[in-house]
């Protein structure tokens, strides 16, 4: 009875853990005595206690930061940039045999790729290509990431630094260049006005009388204020006036 006592106790607590239930999201892995043994699938599972141990690993797109690295781009320019690698397990067996940690296996790759990709690229291409950028680490990681297991999804870049008395300079020529279009639209838009002007002219000088409506229309726009000066300059033809005044001069002498 003593004996029965004592047995009912081991067995509960060898029953207890042999159990091990697997979440949806995981997958477990299976050694026994050392060796791998088998996977466990989401649900209730049970292992051998002592003789058996599971590795459980998270199936689920994993998110790990790429620390900010100080890097010189192919120009000469020092920046400072860091982002973020997304990936997850494909193969719980491979990425729990062939790599130790592959967590830290991944941020430390992140990390060499980083930098010879953005060492490689002047600045202008950094600023402008960052997608870019980002799809050539991902391709130089899911080289070796295929033999680890595991399957990387994205890599994005985040905060880029550069020095300080650089960015003024940035910032002095991002002025001069919106500067510069803004003078070149101007000049454009004057050239514009002045073709339209001509062609004005031309039709008026072709309409008699057109002249004298504009002034008029002119005058109208002025508005009613007595504070208001208006100065007419009217075209007067040289010639009929020299005409006029010799006329007047011949009546004078016959007279």
């Amino acid at each position: 009875m003593g004996f029965l006592a004592l047995l009912v106790p081991v067995v509960v607590i060898l029953i207890v853990l042999s159990v091990r239930i697997i979440q949806q999201y995981e997958t477990g892995v299976v050694f026994q005595l050392g060796k791998y043994s088998r996977t466990l699938h989401p649900g209730l599972n049970f292992i051998i206690p002592i003789i058996e141990y599971a590795r459980v690993v998270d199936m689920r797109i994993s998110t790990n930061d790429i620390p900010k690295q100080q890097v010189i781009t192919k120009d000469n320019v020092p920046v400072s940039i860091n982002g973020v690698v997304y990936f997850k397990v494909i193969d719980a067996q491979v990425a729990i045999i062939n790599v130790q940690s592959y967590l830290y296996a991944v941020s430390q790759y992140a990390q060499a790729a980083l930098r010879d990709v953005v060492g490689g690229m002047t600045l202008d291409d950094l600023l402008a290509e960052r997608e870019k950028i980002g799809d050539e680490i991902e391709e130089i990681i899911q080289k070796e990431a295929k033999t680890w297991g595991l399957q990387v999804m994205a890599i994005k870049l985040q905060d880029l630094d550069m020095p300080e008395d650089l960015k003024r300079i940035m910032s002095r020529q991002a002025s001069a260049e919106r500067e510069k279009r803004a003078t070149i639209t101007k000049a454009e838009g004057d050239k514009l006005a002045a073709v339209n002007l001509a062609e004005a002219a031309r039709t008026m000088a072709a309409s008699p009388g057109a002249m004298q409506l504009r002034t008029l229309q002119t005058i109208d726009g002025l508005g009613p204020s007595p504070s208001n000066t208006v100065v007419l300059a009217v075209p007067v033809d040289v010639l009929e006036l020299a005409r006029g005044l010799n006329i007047k001069v011949a009546e004078k002498k016959q007279e």
